[in-house]
């Protein structure tokens, strides 16, 4: 099946066809550093980093650029109100959320080009819009302003679907007397004596908004490219204004493919720093592991809003009921690798007996049915689905050949543990080795519960000894303490193990 991407443009599913065959230049919006990265911004890069693992599955040789936008009037605010130079201020707030980003899965692009070191390009470009006649020059009282001529542009809002006509100047489109029309908007912003900005032929002054992502995409990934991604908040005016600017001198089809991002709400609102109500990355990691906020992300199809629930205990913590349910999925992966692990051993490859038969298929099969679901416009909840099953097929393997011992069951064990790796690396899970996501999880439920990993243990001794006396009451009933505590035991051969349930 050949991958079929939802694009904004066209308002329809298409297949992939990229300008050159083999391979694929992505570019996505990257995020504004002047606060912490929020939930909100854990989706996109999450949807759109499983978009770049689908597309090198595929085969494609993946340009993806993701811009990090250190210029803006929030960070000259933000880093005024500090006392810090604001790019210096820009630097500290992205190495935090690029930390962040890394922490929940997301691989590092091709090229994350920063607006400071592209003021040649960005000049270069404005220059040229001005040159076409879609630009002009206007005098403000702290210098020179340049404004893209909205109504110039024959193909304005083709993306948005609004007619130019009925556009007013609101919310993210700047009014000003010095502007032609109020719908025009700014590719250069004049700096007043003693403000901050870069050199230009129009005097000081900093770039908008939008051309910047035109200027650093065009320049990692040509004039013209393939996919164009972002959150659905962007589709009017950022991408809208980003084609217009574009196309005026670079002709049409800037971008063949858009695809946006449904938003993440909090109580029926989108998730936002300007609404105070976001939820940095930060604080969910807090309290859930990195890949339970990555499944939770997964697990709601891209394109739709994903509802982000938040309680409050009565201790005063906020607990994120959602995530709490994907970890505990997440957490079932990895004890199930774990499982096959232990039961499988060395053996040449052998048909699984007939009691394993349908196992064997859905291991055979599960790689390619991950690959087919993301092949419909990124169908993360059926790549999740198929994931589940192959989890409780490992399950059932492990049962049969830990218990009949068969050396079939075990290559089989062996089969699904790789089928189970390599199915959920398309995804970004089951990324860390076993005895590391365990480890981090327990550390941090002990901390979360406020348990000592020593008492437990002791514990545990104290009950091995009352099993090993045959005092059954006494072995129950610490059981009992232990999971009234929120401790799971597990008893085998080996001994008795025990972890923090979530």
């Amino acid at each position: 099946m050949a991958l079929r991407l939802y694009n904004t443009l066209t308002q329809r599913l298409e297949p992939f066809e990229p300008r050159e065959p083999g391979k694929a230049g992505m570019y996505v919006c990257g995020i504004t550093p002047y606060d912490k990265a929020h939930a909100g911004h854990a989706r996109v890069y999450v949807v759109f980093d499983v978009l770049a693992r689908h597309l090198r599955a595929r085969g494609f040789e993946v340009n993806y650029t993701r811009n990090v936008t250190d210029v803006d009037d929030k960070i000259l605010a933000r880093s005024k109100e500090l006392g810090e130079e604001p790019t210096a201020f820009s630097s500290r707030m992205w190495d935090a959320a690029e930390k962040d980003l890394i922490t929940i899965g997301c691989g590092k692009p091709n090229h994350e080009p920063r607006v400071s070191t592209h003021m040649p390009e960005i000049v270069a470009l404005i220059e040229a819009i001005i040159a076409s006649g879609h630009a002009y020059v206007a005098e403000t009282a702290k210098g020179n302003d340049v404004y893209f001529h909205v109504r110039s542009f024959a193909g304005y809002g083709k993306l948005s679907r609004r007619n130019i006509d009925d556009l007013l100047a609101g919310a993210r489109v700047e009014t000003s007397d010095d502007k032609k029309d109020p719908l025009d908007f700014a590719l250069w912003k004049a700096a007043g004596p003693g403000e901050w900005g870069f050199d230009s032929p129009w005097g000081k002054g900093r770039p908008g908004w939008h051309i910047e992502c035109s200027a650093m995409s065009a320049k990692y990934l040509g004039k013209h490219f393939d996919i164009h991604c972002g959150g659905m908040d962007l589709i009017f005016p950022h991408h809208e204004n980003e084609i217009a600017q574009s196309e005026s001198v670079w002709g049409a089809d800037f971008a063949r493919y858009w695809l946006h991002n449904g938003f993440l709400n909090v109580d029926s609102e989108k998730m936002s720093k300007s609404l105070g109500n976001f939820v940095t990355i930060a604080d969910v990691l807090e309290r859930n592991d990195p890949e339970g906020l990555r499944y939770f992300l997964l697990g709601t199809h891209y394109r739709g809003p994903l509802a982000f629930d938040m309680n409050k205990l009565e201790s005063g913590r906020v607990v994120f009921p959602g995530v709490d349910e994907a970890e505990r999925r997440a957490d079932y992966l990895y004890t199930t690798l774990d499982s096959l692990r232990k039961a499988a051993r060395s053996a040449a490859p052998a048909e699984g007996p007939p009691a394993l038969k349908a196992q064997s298929k859905i291991v055979a099969s599960a790689r390619e049915n991950v690959l087919a679901a993301l092949d419909k416009d990124l169908n993360t909840p059926q790549a999740l689905a198929v994931l589940a099953d192959l989890a409780k097929a490992g399950n059932e393997i492990t049962t049969f050949a830990t218990k009949k011992k068969d050396d079939a069951a075990r290559a089989l064990a062996a089969a699904a543990a790789d089928a189970l790796v390599s199915s959920c690396a398309l995804l970004g899970l089951l990324e860390a080795p076993t005895d590391t996501f365990f480890a981090r999880t327990r550390e941090r439920r002990l901390r979360l519960r406020g348990l000592d990993a020593a008492a437990i243990d002791a514990k545990v001794r104290e009950r091995d000894q009352a099993r090993a006396a045959k005092d059954f009451a006494r072995a129950d009933a610490l059981r009992k303490d232990l999971a009234a505590l929120g401790v799971e035991l597990s008893d085998s051969e080996s001994g008795t193990g025990w972890r923090v349930t979530q």
